[in-house]
């Protein structure tokens, strides 16, 4: 793999995609929008962060050679792991049924995180697919991005969930705000209804901004797209779901750029400190 010339390595955004509940397309979502990113011609990395059950790679149709369980063991680097996905999109792939993957300490999350420091690629957009809860290393992934995706769908646990998840970003790891993305919607009213449900509870009992993002419709397509083992966006681009997923990036590609560090654990922390001041702004 060729990896693009990294003389002058920018902050990229770093978006991480959750769920409270497991099975409402948190995965399917973070593939979509990260190719989509790429599609619109930005130089992007889907990290897989669901340690003991990754599957990411699985569904872009990829065969890692290293994963990230092979990084933590010592046998490779963390650049050792990318995989080159469709239309240049970079993958750093986790481990499926590694057990000890799924119990790593809060000290080898953050040490993930800032090992990105120390990859030297010119990166504009870092998508996160974690895995589904509130478990210490989703938290820290979280608390690490720049923006957090939190993805619902119609269920009961699932709105539920989702709360909970919410509630403990902004209560323990100090997250303001949330995008809230609706999956699976049957009509366009369902979306937004959904989020006016679970921003009633959050307004009313958590101080976090919830912002919505949008709604996937319930696609055949989409189903399709998972079984060819592509991202709807390049398999059928004219599918109801893709057109969707592709506003879902124009809208994340409009949100502000980070101005500078925010205290606390942060992915690729050394570039961020380390870039030019933006105009107007102001250092301490």
């Amino acid at each position: 793999m060729q990896l693009p010339d990294a003389s002058a390595l920018r902050m990229p955004r770093v978006i991480a995609v959750a769920s409270g509940k497991g099975g409402v397309g948190k995965t399917t979502t973070s593939i979509n929008l990260a190719a989509a990113m790429v599609n619109a011609g930005q130089r992007t990395l889907l990290l897989d962060t669901d340690l003991g059950l990754a599957n990411a790679d699985v569904m872009l149709g990829l065969s890692p050679r290293f994963t990230l369980s092979d990084v933590f063991a010592g046998k490779c680097t963390l650049a050792d792991t990318l995989l080159e996905g469709p239309n240049g999109l970079l993958v750093v792939p986790a481990a499926s049924g590694k057990q000890h993957m799924a119990q790593l300490s809060a000290q080898e999350h953050v040490g993930l995180v800032h090992a990105f420091s120390e990859l030297d690629l010119p990166l504009e957009v870092m998508v996160i697919d974690n895995a589904a809860g509130i478990a210490d290393g989703v938290l820290t992934f979280c608390q690490a991005a720049h923006d957090v995706v939190v993805v619902v769908c119609d269920e009961p646990a699932s709105m539920t969930d989702a709360y909970a998840l919410i509630k403990v970003l902004g209560r323990d790891r100090g997250v303001q705000r949330v995008h809230v993305l609706a999956s699976q919607v049957a009509d366009a009213a369902e979306g937004p209804a959904l989020f006016a449900k679970l921003e009633r509870v959050v307004s009313r009992f958590l101080d976090i901004t919830l912002n919505y993002l949008g709604a996937i419709p319930r696609d055949e397509w989409l189903r399709r797209a998972v079984q060819r083992q592509e991202a709807v966006v390049d398999a059928f681009p004219s599918a109801p779901s893709a057109a969707a997923y592709r506003e879902v990036a124009r809208r994340a590609r409009q949100w502000q750029q980070p101005t500078g560090p925010r205290g606390h654990v942060e992915f690729f922390l050394e570039r961020l400190v380390g870039q030019p001041a933006a105009p107007g702004s102001r250092t301490p």
